[in-house]
């Protein structure tokens, strides 16, 4: 690692990146393998658990929702720092909620909490991406996407591995009360970060909201040829 590598490392605005990055990993497991198996160990059948998976759906529709916390801005803490905040806490108290009821609340109730769990953490996403691109100078945000993910992957074995032993030792209350407790950490973060200087300025209107991206990103040399790759690489996937 060179100097100036190792410099842009250092930097706060890098250091940030790795505890957001964990506050946006760790909902994922919870609305997935870690909440289906806490379904199964509670008697579900096969059928439910698998209608569970859809709870997952806010994070491939995100963009439907993305240019609205675009366009307003909340009346606290800044345009980022302001839906984090909002983000956040939703989901520590959901979160709470899903530990304090569990499946025996009924099936539709809980899946109704683990969507709102999914859309909250989908949402997070948006707003987490924005602010990392208003934060981050164009030379330093490579660096910072990967100190992002080391912050998710470190969050999904929470959520993952730390979650089942302790809803194993003490039960999958405590588990979720758990997770939920580490979520109120990215409080804490959002509270001491900074408001983005360069933060673009919001949308006007929601036309301006939906196209304007759109409308900049197409405009861009080789733009259908990157949206064919990325269509192509996750084909597999699907």
């Amino acid at each position: 690692m060179n100097r100036a590598t190792l410099r842009a490392v250092l930097t706060p605005r890098l250091g940030i990146m790795l505890p957001l990055g964990f506050a946006s990993g760790l909902p994922l497991a919870l609305t997935g393998g870690t909440l289906q198996a806490w379904l199964t160990e509670a008697g579900l059948d096969l059928t439910t658990i698998g209608l569970f998976a859809y709870v997952g759906l806010p994070y491939t529709l995100k963009f439907l929702w993305a240019p609205v916390m675009d366009r307003i801005v909340p009346p606290w803490l800044g345009h980022r720092r302001g839906w984090m905040i909002v983000t956040q806490t939703g989901l520590a108290l959901a979160l709470t909620v899903m530990a304090l009821i569990g499946p025996s609340a009924g099936a539709q109730i809980f899946a109704a909490l683990a969507l709102g769990v999914a859309f909250l953490s989908a949402s997070q996403d948006i707003v987490f991406d924005a602010y990392r691109t208003d934060l981050l100078k164009p030379d330093e945000r490579g660096l910072g996407a990967a100190t992002w993910v080391m912050g998710y992957r470190i969050a999904m074995i929470a959520s993952g591995s730390l979650a089942l032993i302790v809803a194993a030792r003490l039960g999958w209350s405590s588990a979720y009360l758990c997770m939920a407790g580490l979520m109120a950490l990215g409080i804490v973060t959002i509270l001491m970060i900074p408001e983005p200087e360069a933060a673009r300025a919001a949308p006007q209107s929601m036309a301006e909201a939906v196209w304007g991206p759109l409308s900049e990103f197409l405009s861009r040399p080789m733009a259908p040829a990157l949206l064919g790759l990325i269509v192509l690489y996750k084909l597999g996937d699907a």
